[in-house]
């Protein structure tokens, strides 16, 4: 099923600029997996809706949404530094989603920071808690408005390696629980090859390859995608070639 379509998406920066992208996202978990400075980040700004591409169309569900203001595009982001505001508690991070739109629902509130475990820290400011906690309660925010997809930029990047692999077994259920597309963006390959059902390589503003996980790591068609993604990888399509 197909529900996020981009089609020729193009924005320039200077001398940077992000190329052509033609990409077709379903409902399983999808990685867009890049070095840094691929432009990953750009691209999914554009999705949200805080970028406008100089061209190309980006539909949501069969819906063009190119000009849609991010409000109300029904998607969900987590930046990578979760932009919570300090000034305000958990429960009203959480809730901001909700009140731009005009909704006041506290049960609603209550009951998903209950299923992400955060439930304890609603009255807390967000500037006392931990990178894991700030990373639930800025999912919480962008699953409260019960979106149609969720943007996951670098995820990870505030936390250590044991919170890291707690939290990814946590997306793995938050995926499937509350059955909402997922696209994550990474320059891990640990991340990739735990979460992803399908991932696409971003390299210098393009997408240069894409396909089911276990593929790219073992079948990488290009010596670029093998270089980035390891050695023993271009060895294994070498062995490949010679049989």
């Amino acid at each position: 099923m197909k529900v996020l379509e981009l089609q020729s998406i193009s924005k320039k920066f200077g001398k940077f600029r992000i190329n052509n992208i033609n990409l077709v996202v379903g409902k399983k978990y999808f990685v867009l997996l890049g070095p840094t400075g691929a432009g990953k980040s750009v691209l999914l700004e554009i999705i949200a809706g805080l970028l406008t591409p100089d061209r190309g169309k980006i539909r949501l569900n069969d819906v063009d949404i190119t000009l849609t203001p991010p409000e109300k595009r029904k998607i969900g982001f987590v930046p990578q530094d979760y932009a919570l505001f300090p000034h305000l508690s958990v429960f009203k991070n959480i809730e901001y989603g909700l009140r731009i739109k005009g909704v006041k629902d506290t049960d609603m509130v209550v009951k998903l920071s209950e299923k992400l475990g955060i439930k304890h820290l609603l009255d807390r400011k967000t500037t006392n808690l931990s990178g894991g906690e700030k990373q639930r309660v800025a999912l919480a925010r962008a699953l409260i408005i019960q979106p149609e997809l969720i943007l996951l930029d670098e995820p990870f990047s505030a936390v250590d390696l044991r919170t890291k692999e707690m939290l990814m077994n946590e997306l793995k259920r938050v995926h499937a629980e509350f059955d909402v597309p997922v696209i994550h963006v990474t320059h891990s390959f640990i991340e990739a090859t735990m979460l992803a059902d399908r991932v696409a390589v971003m390299m210098n503003g393009e997408i240069v390859e894409e396909g089911a996980v276990k593929d790219l790591f073992t079948k990488a068609r290009s010596k670029e995608v093998a270089d980035f993604v390891g050695v023993k990888n271009l060895f294994k399509n070498l062995l490949n070639l010679l049989e």
